[in-house]
């Protein structure tokens, strides 16, 4: 019992907590706040709030603000093209760094991501993983440097 007390008492010490949903994960870093803007646009909060599991290939407010305003504007207000371009960075399953590999794998907007890898460094299309495996309880994140386009 005692040990249980002080593993806890460690746990809350260093904020250790239960994994969160890919939604919450990504609100709590505090550079996702265009993606999460996005996929409330786009309707997808309650998907990636579901069971999943999804990788997401998640690109921060630097990479979003590599657009021209008006054309992320432009993005948000179309809830049509907005969720082609946010599903397009979400993959069925759940994907751990280790187990990247080189070729395609289909995202769930339904077309293909290039993912390559060389020299150990992993970019998705014309992006750079600069993080992976940020853990959610229903899924991971990787976070990427720019936002990717479906075809």
């Amino acid at each position: 019992m005692k040990r249980i007390l002080i593993g806890a008492s460690l746990a809350m010490a260093f904020g250790a907590t239960q994994a969160a949903d890919i939604v919450d994960t990504a609100k709590s870093a505090g550079s996702f706040n265009t993606l999460v803007a996005a996929v409330q646009a786009a309707g997808l909060v309650d998907t990636l709030k579901g069971p999943g599991p999804f990788t997401v290939f998640a690109p921060t407010d630097e990479a979003f603000a590599k657009i021209p305003k008006e054309k992320l504007d432009a993005l948000l207000k179309d809830k049509a093209a907005l969720t082609k371009v946010v599903t397009y960075h979400v993959v069925p399953g759940k994907v751990m760094a280790a187990d990247v590999k080189a070729g395609s794998v289909k995202t769930v907007e339904g077309s293909a991501l290039k993912v390559s890898v060389k020299g150990g460094k992993v970019s998705v299309d014309k992006a750079n993983v600069v993080k992976t495996d940020v853990a959610a309880d229903n899924g991971v994140i990787h976070v990427i440097d720019s936002v990717v386009m479906p075809k």
